[in-house]
């Protein structure tokens, strides 16, 4: 969900951006007119953020689904191994794609305890050759998030955060690298954001692809090539939005009081309800529940689709149902849905 003042906004100037004449998807992106946008994302997400100075932020195409093989590629030489924690289905094609570069050691896998639960980031031990460690911060189809981090002294720790990146404060300087699609929580799809410490940049194989390799982004201030314009310009609106909210502290005490409302609805719900989740590891993102049969949660589906409230089917590989409750979805939009389950539940029980 994209916030409504900034499709406004993207629509007003589609045509006419500034009164340059033209729209800002048609100008040169090596100009100035696009380069203040370009450069004021960059800044908003530094400041809101707090990305340390020794950190690159790269804005690249092809999703978090290209940075699962950009990152291997760019980070894990040959003689080492990267280790990553399989705590879900985003996780697990993440592995998939890193096998194709190199060595990957599965530390914990999750579907020991079918993706219900994440491992205590204490008890978390990197291979003596480990270039890096892998995680996952939220799984959107399992309804899981990390609420604190490995940390480590001579291994980074690596985390695609496409799902929860800016919806709570991060102390970015315990990350070698962050990556994250911004469809979720930052604007329109077709830009991800790299953010990795200056130093990693080294490892980037100079036989490697241009458009794969991290340092030749950064030394090109993600001007290579031809960037997402348009996703860019609405992740810049979207960064400004949150600036004027009061920045990422405000905006994680709005998406914990929603998702603490709407698990108290489940659990509350005599076992109408159930969230299969370890309770210490529920996403604020994406709530999963599950009712007590099939043919239910079918008429569930239909009946608050009828009533307005779109999306809530769970993934086709796991079932149930699943709200997905990023930055913009207001709390209003979680009230009316819990007022739909308490009535949903009054009549089917």
């Amino acid at each position: 969900m994209i916030p409504v003042d900034v499709l406004e906004s993207l629509a007003a100037e589609m045509v006419d951006y500034q009164k340059t004449g033209l729209s800002l998807v048609e100008v040169s992106h090596r100009g100035a007119v696009y380069g203040r946008v370009h450069t004021e994302t960059i800044t908003l997400i530094r400041e809101l953020m707090s990305v340390p100075e020794d950190y690159s932020i790269l804005l690249l195409g092809g999703g978090a689904t290209l940075q699962f093989s950009m990152l291997p590629m760019n980070l894990l030489p040959t003689g080492k191994r990267a280790d990553y924690i399989n705590s879900g289905a985003w996780a697990y094609k993440a592995i998939g794609e890193a096998r194709k570069a190199g060595d990957v050691n599965v530390i914990y896998d999750g579907v020991d305890e079918n993706y219900t639960n994440l491992p205590d980031p204490k008890s978390i031990k990197p291979s003596p050759s480990a270039a890096y460690l892998h995680i996952t911060s939220n799984e959107t189809i399992g309804g899981l998030q990390w609420k604190s981090f490995p940390e480590f002294q001579d291994v980074p720790v690596v985390a695609d955060m496409s799902s929860d990146i800016l919806s709570r404060s991060i102390d970015v300087s315990k990350f070698g690298l962050i990556y994250a699609g911004a469809q979720k929580n930052l604007g329109p799809a077709g830009v991800s954001i790299v953010i990795i410490r200056n130093e990693l940049l080294a490892r980037s194989p100079r036989n490697l692809g241009s458009y794969l390799s991290y340092s030749v982004h950064a030394k090109a201030n993600s001007l290579y090539n031809t960037p997402p314009v348009f996703p860019i310009w609405g992740m810049k609106l979207v960064l400004e939005g949150v600036k004027k909210q009061g920045g990422a502290d405000v905006v994680a005490s709005a998406n914990t009081r929603k998702a603490a409302k709407l698990y108290e609805a489940i659990d509350t719900s005599e076992g109408f309800y159930r969230c299969p989740v370890n309770k210490s590891v529920r996403s604020d993102m994406n709530v999963v529940w599950r009712l007590q049969n099939e043919k239910l949660e079918a008429r569930f589906i239909e009946d608050s689709t009828n009533a307005g409230l779109i999306g809530l089917k769970g993934h086709r590989s796991v079932g149930g149902c699943r709200a997905s409750i990023y930055n913009a979805l207001t709390e209003e939009a979680v009230d009316r849905l819990i007022a739909f389950m308490a009535d949903f539940s009054a009549k089917n029980k």
